[in-house]
């Protein structure tokens, strides 16, 4: 059963627009930028998100990103790391959260050991995190799509991104991973997958589906095979950026 998490903001820290245009399209948004604290009281902890939205009205119902990031050793500030994506999302009529996972005073991520069993608290309080978005979302934006809600991430975000469907179901419509590793993807037919695969990075075995499963559950698996593990963050260069672009919003209009 889903847990309902009570949360409220705590804060504005920043509020300021953000105009963005990306080549080749005339159809887009001008966009803003908030990032804000929540704060979920049934867990005693701060949830630091960026909102990333259209300035102006988008014709029907708006459909809903959440992305997370890859572990970035709780240096603070990871959920900003992403902008060529998070924005062009925004100018393409989405509204975009990004959640920063990791705060100063988390324990750091084991890097010994089995990975799916020692990490996998860091993927549940991930899962925990989205779903305390999610609500808040729902009390302070009705109007939104909350019928099709795509999750993003990178990396270890990718694992929570993959963990969260089986944590709690039926409730994001699609999942996007970039180069997840640890966790494996959902085999079912409630939540479409996709997943975008680095040049030099294997994922554990496992993770990804057989060529069966693949079929089956209509997974869709992509390999970039001039973009590294530590190049999909704004580390791109422009024609890195462009590519994993256009997979994921093709990914979020199928």
């Amino acid at each position: 059963m889903i847990k309902i998490l009570s949360i409220f903001i705590i804060g504005i820290l920043t509020s300021y627009s953000t105009f963005g245009k990306s080549v080749e399209d005339k159809s887009q948004f001008e966009f803003s930028l908030d990032t804000l604290k929540l704060y979920d009281q049934s867990r005693q902890r701060e949830i630091p998100i960026a909102i990333y939205k259209p300035t102006s009205k988008v014709s029907g119902n708006q459909k809903i990103v959440i992305f997370s990031h890859g572990y970035g050793q709780n240096k603070g500030g990871d959920y900003l790391a992403y902008s060529y994506l998070t924005e062009f999302l925004a100018t393409k009529g989405f509204f975009v959260v990004s959640i920063q996972h990791e705060l100063a005073t988390d324990s750091l991520l084991p890097l010994t050991g089995n990975p799916q069993i020692v990490r996998r608290p860091f993927w549940e309080r991930g899962a925990d995190n989205i779903l305390c978005v999610i609500n808040e979302l729902k009390r302070t934006n009705p109007d939104l799509d909350f019928k099709h809600i795509t999750l993003i991430g990178h990396s270890n975000g990718g694992d929570m991104t993959a963990l969260f469907p089986q944590k709690y179901p039926n409730i994001v419509e699609k999942i996007i991973t970039l180069d997840n590793r640890r966790m494996a993807l959902p085999k079912s037919k409630k939540v479409k997958v996709y997943t975008l695969r680095s040049s030099d990075q294997p994922a554990d075995e496992g993770v990804l589906p057989t060529e069966t499963e693949t079929k089956k559950y209509r997974i869709k698996i992509v390999r970039l095979a001039n973009t590294t593990h530590n190049e999909m963050d704004d580390n791109a260069n422009e024609k890195q950026r462009k590519e994993i672009q256009e997979y994921i919003l093709t990914f979020i209009n199928d």
